[in-house]
């Protein structure tokens, strides 16, 4: 009997690499939604900083001209802005990495039941191998049985 071939072998190759190209595509959406993560803690700390630093400089007692406080409000406006359109960023970036797990996950389950049809086959082909051994194991004992 001829060696076993599975007849979708190519498709499953193919699926297999675009299984892997979706995987790494997804550990980069996840990397870069750490990212905008970071920064955008960065600026809340900068945030922050401004207005411990504009606290410090507004304590009790000290004088401030007009000057200084518009600047102050200029800056934390600037970050505020700044914050928002990070966190749009990681909206858009929370929302892209959904989708690449969505289709690495379609990717998947296609990729397993071509694999549990692979085996299937192979162990029909194996079924069919011991089948076709006994049945000239039996045609052997009978010739052997008519020889007597």
């Amino acid at each position: 009997m001829k060696k076993f071939k599975f007849q979708l072998e190519t498709l499953l190759k193919v699926t297999q690499r675009k299984k892997d190209d979706a995987e790494l595509k997804f550990a980069e959406a996840s990397r870069h939604l750490e990212e905008c993560r970071a920064k955008l803690q960065v600026l809340m700390s900068e945030l922050q900083d401004g207005q411990a630093e504009f606290a410090e400089l507004t304590g009790e007692g000290k004088t401030v001209n007009v000057g200084t406080i518009m600047m102050y409000n200029s800056f934390f406006n600037w970050k505020r802005n700044q914050i928002e359109e990070q966190q749009q960023v990681i909206l858009k970036a929370t929302q892209d990495k959904q989708q690449k797990l969505k289709i690495l996950m379609q990717l998947m389950t296609y990729l397993k039941s071509i694999e549990q049809l692979k085996d299937k086959r192979r162990r029909e082909y194996n079924e069919q191998l011991l089948f076709e051994e006994q049945k000239m194991l039996d045609e052997i004992g009978l010739q052997l049985h008519m020889r007597h």
